[in-house]
């Protein structure tokens, strides 16, 4: 997501009123997760509402009855006063106030998991459903489709995943193919995949390995990465026998490809230009 410098300062805000609220012992942040993402919803059927509540040139306490009177009794109140403090900021346009609120939506969900232990369960399960995604073309398209109605592709959703995985991922993964209009939903889900990752202070190495990897070269392969970076690494693995053999290794936009395949592919490049 990248977001102006308006935008910036507006969810900066928001994200520190969404801390507060959620901090009272009386909040539930799942609640306060699916409340804002269903909000974020009906921003994005309503044009005209978003333009409203998005709109920097309408007095902020406008913006902000306007959406008190919609969503009365409808919000809970932690909630509500997150929604105050989004719609009462400036931001650089209507849509970067949707994405803002998804943002904070989808921390509120986070802060669930994180708070029932379940952090890196949801991590792992939004990798392996990004996985599964990205290897079936047919699925990532279904799922992508702008043309296809939401509550069909959140059918599909809930048929291949529902009672298999974290109630916070499933919540989180509706979302994205709700929103996808379009885009890959394999690379939004590993933006998720680094949001938990987030939660627990690393980032995040997908690996492609030719085989299984035990434990210990695991935890081999963790300790190297961890100081090669400086920081905790959290690692995500894959098989594909197509590598032949060793490991590709992606950090960011960094790639160690120390695969057969790979090495192969660098030998007859060196000798294409010999």
């Amino acid at each position: 997501m990248t977001l102006h410098a308006a935008s910036r300062e507006a969810l900066d805000l928001a994200g520190t009123r969404l801390g507060e609220v959620l901090a009272d012992a009386g909040a539930d942040p799942a609640t306060v997760g699916d409340e804002l993402l269903s909000v974020v919803d009906l921003l994005d059927r309503e044009i005209g509402l978003r333009r409203a509540v998005g709109d920097p040139s309408v007095d902020p306490e406008s913006r902000r009855g306007l959406v008190r009177r919609l969503f009365e009794g409808k919000l809970s109140e932690p909630a509500r006063q997150v929604l105050d403090t989004v719609v009462g900021s400036r931001w650089s346009s209507p849509r970067q106030l949707v994405d803002g609120l998804e943002s904070l939506g989808r921390s509120a969900l986070l802060t669930a998991a994180e708070q029932a232990g379940g952090v890196e369960t949801v991590e792992s399960q939004l990798f392996q459903i990004a996985r599964i995604v990205a290897g079936s073309p047919e699925l990532d398209a279904a799922l992508s489709d702008p043309i296809a109605p939401a509550e069909a592709k959140r059918t599909l959703v809930r048929g291949l995943f529902a009672d298999k995985v974290d109630v916070v991922t499933e919540t989180l993964v509706e979302q994205v193919v709700r929103r996808a209009k379009g885009r890959g939903v394999g690379a939004r889900l590993d933006t998720l995949v680094a949001l938990a990752a987030q939660r627990r202070e690393r980032s995040v190495a997908y690996v492609t390995s030719a085989s299984a990897l035990s434990d210990a070269q695991r935890a081999q392969l963790s300790a190297k990465l961890d100081g090669l970076y400086g920081r905790p690494i959290a690692l995500h693995v894959e098989i594909d026998p197509a590598l032949g053999g060793g490991l590709v290794v992606r950090v960011g936009d960094e790639v160690i490809d120390g695969s057969t395949s790979g090495q192969l592919a660098a030998l007859r490049r060196r000798l294409a230009r010999a």
